[in-house]
């Protein structure tokens, strides 16, 4: 392995975020400065491997690397001072070390650390407080998680792979409930609800049992069936009592993580930031966000909720900004950046 040669200042951190749908990427200058972004496909490694996941990510890092123009391209490789990186399918502490090995393994920065991306979502919504970042995030977009910071170190996390570690709900688990609600009320097994004729409906069909047909033999792809939560939510807001108990359900479970985080990490009994993130949460469904906070009033009265649509590279920039100790100019150059 070769010497790198000294970095200029201007290389300062890789951000990367990671969803299962798309990578995004940020160069980021030392002083704050977004240098280059880039975009690339999701990071699945439990499907094609964990080689072929980080080459995604690093079609990302080439675009952003290029669109940094010169400043970029003086980096040279290592890119950047630290790589910061949050990305899905990183859910136990085991695997959030293997990626960092991996990534390290580009030689992409000098030093890389690697969390699960619910932590860009509680960074990018949490301000830069003496001491360091200090909450909680519940993030329910495709699936739920849940985790919290304190400027110490600590964390409070959740396993959250699924029906395997208790979870329920999420835009996948909500889709899957609705059909099932909806499935039982046209053939009789269950009772009635407005989600039998309005989920083949969404789909331009006739029945449940068109719908079920379509999706079994492939002529409605999987990936469609995200388009099923706004449906919920709209027969729930009218007053279905089947679709609101599966909204009730879901204000639950995000209330019983942001909760036991808080406890864990001894915030309970103390003003607290707990932030709201994902795609069926940032959506802000009165019906759902409306109990949520209800919920956290009677359970976590101190915490005070807030929903964040910020983008989550910015998180991982932030995450990056303070493994380097930077200056509170750098993060307002960075948050500027990002609107």
């Amino acid at each position: 392995m070769g010497v790198s040669r000294p970095l200029p200042p201007q290389a300062a951190v890789l951000a990367v975020d990671a969803g299962n749908s798309k990578t995004d990427v940020a160069l980021i200058a030392a002083d704050g400065r977004v240098l280059g972004t880039g975009r690339a496909g999701g990071f699945q490694p439990p499907r094609v491997g964990v080689e072929a996941a980080v080459d995604v990510l690093g079609q990302a890092v080439t675009e952003a690397v290029g669109a940094a123009g010169p400043e970029g391209a003086a980096a040279g490789a290592p890119y950047a001072v630290h790589v910061s990186a949050c990305l899905a399918n990183a859910d136990l502490p085991v695997e959030e070390l293997g990626l960092a090995q991996a990534i390290g393994a580009r030689g992409w920065g000098t030093s890389t650390e690697v969390r699960n991306d619910t932590f860009a979502i509680l960074r990018a919504g949490l301000g830069e407080a003496a001491g360091g970042p200090r909450g909680v995030a519940v993030v329910c977009g495709a699936g739920i998680n849940c985790v919290g910071m304190l400027p110490d170190g600590r964390t409070a996390r959740f396993p959250a792979i699924g029906q395997l570690s208790g979870d329920w709900g999420g835009g996948g688990g909500l889709a899957a409930e609705a059909m099932w609600w909806a499935a039982r009320a046209e053939d009789g097994r269950g009772g009635p609800t407005e989600l039998a004729a309005a989920l083949p409906g969404h789909f331009g069909l006739g029945s449940m049992y068109a719908l079920i047909e379509a999706v079994h033999l492939g002529a409605i792809e999987p990936v469609r069936m995200h388009e099923v939560v706004p449906v919920l939510f709209a027969v729930a807001a009218a007053g279905d009592p089947a679709a609101a108990a599966l909204v009730e359900r879901q204000a639950e479970e995000v209330v019983a993580l942001a909760s036991v985080a808080l406890e864990r990490l001894g915030l309970l009994t103390e003003e607290a930031p707990v932030l709201l993130g994902g795609s069926v949460l940032a959506a802000r469904h009165p019906l759902l966000n409306g109990r949520v906070e209800a919920l956290l009033a009677e359970r976590a009265p101190y915490a005070r909720v807030s929903v964040v649509t910020a983008p989550p590279v910015l998180g991982a920039g932030l995450l990056g900004l303070d493994a380097l100790g930077a200056g509170p100019e750098a993060y307002e150059k960075l948050r500027a950046h990002f609107g």
